[in-house]
């Protein structure tokens, strides 16, 4: 009796868990379970759209949350469409912006949330015309870092940088960015520090 009591418990668990996103380890050691998010370039993101916002408005409460809400939304689309880590891609995107404060060559109206192209006030940075196609090239960007030529885009190419960093650059995680994405040779401990505290808030 006993072990059919334990049998159906735990397909209980099982099943709950299929129809949901908590996990069998969740549910039965709620206390120890803790996200772990990935540094690699490519895979999965893991976090919602309404994690991301959530993290996002903790840092910069003064941001418009419904576009922040709409930015996080297409950062896991876009991500999911190329096989990018969007997670990470977004927290890039947090270093990038100042959180969408901006203040250097990038602006607002620009929908460049990585810095593409942005090298010194005659060359400001790419512009682009929508907010998703903004994202969209940052996840092009961070694919071409992370494959080889072989490896194609799902989406038609709007990274004007393609298909140079494809023949000069090649990396898989986010800390291997440093001193190739960027030239500050602190820009991986900088991402890590923010990924870090995406974890603080999903776990806590």
């Amino acid at each position: 009796m006993k072990k059919n009591v334990f049998i159906t418990t735990i397909l209980t668990l099982v099943l709950f868990s299929l129809s949901s996103c908590v996990s069998i380890k969740e549910l039965v050691f709620p206390q120890t379970y803790k996200i772990q998010l990935s540094r690699n370039i490519k895979g999965p993101g893991i976090l919602t759209s309404a994690d991301l916002t959530k993290f996002f408005m903790q840092q910069n409460p003064q941001a418009d949350e419904s576009e922040v809400s709409q930015l996080a939304f297409y950062y896991v689309y876009e991500g999911l469409s190329e096989g990018i880590n969007y997670t990470a891609a977004f927290a890039q995107m947090c270093l990038e912006t100042g959180y969408l404060r901006y203040g250097n060559l990038v602006t607002a109206d620009m929908h460049n949330y990585c810095g593409l192209g942005a090298t010194d006030k005659d060359h400001p940075g790419e512009r682009f015309e929508t907010m998703q196609m903004g994202v969209r090239a940052h996840i092009q960007h961070l694919q071409a870092y992370a494959t080889k030529e072989d490896e194609l885009l799902n989406n038609p190419v709007i990274d004007p940088r393609y298909n140079w960093v494809h023949k000069a650059k090649y990396v898989t995680t986010m800390a291997e960015l440093a001193g190739n994405w960027a030239t500050d040779k602190n820009y991986g401990t900088k991402l890590e520090s923010i990924l870090c505290r995406l974890e603080e808030l999903v776990n806590n």
